[in-house]
């Protein structure tokens, strides 16, 4: 297979993060033309000001035109875990207003930030892990009655242990796990190889993105010090998984390395 042809091979397989504001309002035509497939994200601004009518067009327009589709909830100042019972009856107004969106789009899963900062949450660990059980066993059920799967993202995790406190109980209830390697980078204290050593048998979604380590710039793949021919050969060794994978670049300008990268490292 010629390059070109195996980069769009490429391209269909994979997902490509982009807000739902900015694909209404000027990338819809071009993620169709182009045929990327997208992760739609909703923050809570667009779950106020788009209606359910806007998501169906726009679900029709995807689904009529063959792409495939992925969700992440809304996170900004979001805590899933909170002992605050009002703060927790924000974030269950916000997951209701995302669940009529997965009913309407149909994704092949919906990626949510676990919420967990040990800065911020260490001295009431205990409370936060039941409470956040409780929050993502019920936001779980209600995913899978619409046809969907939940997924949990690493994002503030200084080790991988963290996120498998919050993941493991969760298995039994069709929770999953998304490796998000930038964020493992920018805020874990782990290399890779150790969190592949403890997360690499439930990885179900990656968010590949790049960074210098430094902060959370989400760079195209490539264009940073993340080791992803380490990531890559550790799946291809692994035959039984092949997790859905979104690219997160947060520039225009770095998808097609991105792809070009990916290519290149590429076990399927």
């Amino acid at each position: 297979m010629e390059s070109k042809e195996r980069l769009q091979k490429i391209k269909r397989e994979v997902q490509v993060n982009i807000p739902y504001r900015m694909l209404v309002e000027g990338y819809l035509n071009r993620f169709i033309s182009e045929g990327i497939n997208p992760e739609i994200g909703f923050d809570g601004v667009a779950l106020d000001e788009y209606s359910i009518e806007d998501f169906k067009y726009t679900s029709n327009m995807l689904h009529e035109n063959s792409l495939k589709i992925t969700l992440h909830g809304p996170f900004v100042d979001l805590s899933p875990g909170s002992p605050d019972p009002e703060i927790r009856a924000v974030v269950k107004r916000r997951f209701r207003q995302l669940l009529e969106a997965v009913s309407v789009f149909r994704p092949l899963s919906v990626v949510f930030h676990t919420g967990w900062d040990d800065k911020r949450y260490r001295y009431i660990k205990d409370t936060y892990l039941s409470e956040s059980k409780k929050m993502w066993k019920w936001m779980s059920g209600e995913i899978r009655q619409r046809g969907s799967v939940l997924v949990l993202e690493n994002v503030f995790e200084k080790r991988p242990e963290e996120i498998m406190d919050i993941y493991v109980p969760l298995k039994e209830y069709g929770v999953r796990l998304c490796f998000d390697t930038g964020h493992m980078m920018a805020f874990g204290n782990k290399d890779l190889s150790g969190w592949l050593r403890v997360i690499g048998d439930d990885i179900f979604q990656l968010h590949l993105h790049d960074n210098m380590g430094e902060a959370d710039d989400h760079f195209g793949i490539g264009m940073g010090k993340i080791d992803f021919e380490l990531l890559f050969d550790f799946l291809k060794s692994k035959k039984g998984i092949k997790p859905i994978i979104t690219l997160e670049p947060h520039r225009e300008e770095d998808l097609l390395p991105a792809l070009e990268y990916l290519e290149k490292v590429w076990p399927w």
